[in-house]
């Protein structure tokens, strides 16, 4: 069943359960904005990549605006709360400063599968220790791809992949492909970067014994 859903396109991917801080500038999603406080809409962010707006996005709740500027500004807190495809897409709406579309909710499959959970867990914290990242990693119990998906090194476009699957168990598959691929990389750059900076260094190597 399509909904009718104002958007507020951005450069980022916004993944659901995601909690988001905006400072809004632009006369067009002050009013979005406001609208969403005195109405209780919600409103949908699709990513903009390449000069486009993608036909996937989230739909996004408003719970607070933290702070109200003199001339008009808003910083706001916001949450992702689920998955949409656009249908009909409309860079203005009728009588309004912002765009809109007509949009269909994406039916979401949330349930992984914990033996994979626990190798992401276990890639995730090897990446982490190679790049000397020190950041909490939920336990395999607790984990979702979209909990991690801002936190393993996924390009804008991959992370618009990963929105695109609707299975936690295809996201899975995805993000520890993703990690396997990446980690070896990691790691040849960390070697790279411990060999530049011994350069210069007296080196006590072993020779062979030939």
């Amino acid at each position: 069943m399509n909904t009718f859903l104002p958007l507020f396109p951005l450069q980022i991917v916004v993944f659901p359960g995601e909690a988001l801080n905006l400072h809004i500038f632009e006369p067009r999603y002050r009013q979005l904005i406001n609208e969403c406080e005195t109405e209780g809409i919600l409103f949908g962010i699709p990513a903009f990549i390449e000069g486009r707006v993608q036909e996937i996005g989230t739909e996004v709740e408003l719970l607070n605006i933290e702070k109200r500027y003199a001339d008009g500004k808003l910083d706001v807190k916001t949450k992702g709360v689920g998955v949409f495809k656009i249908e009909e897409f409309l860079s203005r709406v009728p009588n309004k400063l912002y765009g809109g579309a007509k949009v269909e909710k994406v039916e979401d499959h949330p349930k992984g599968d914990i033996l994979q959970s626990k190798k992401i867990v276990d890639r995730i914290a090897e990446l982490f220790e190679v790049m000397h990242i020190h950041k909490d990693i939920p336990s395999a119990a607790e984990f979702t791809t979209f909990d991690m998906g801002h936190h393993v090194g996924l390009s804008l476009e991959q992370e618009y992949e990963l929105l695109c699957i609707n299975s936690e168990e295809d996201r899975q598959d995805y993000m520890l492909e993703h990690l396997e691929r990446l980690i070896p990389v990691v790691k040849e750059m960390e070697n790279l970067r411990i060999r530049v900076q011994m350069n210069g260094h007296f080196k006590n190597i072993i020779p062979p014994n030939v």
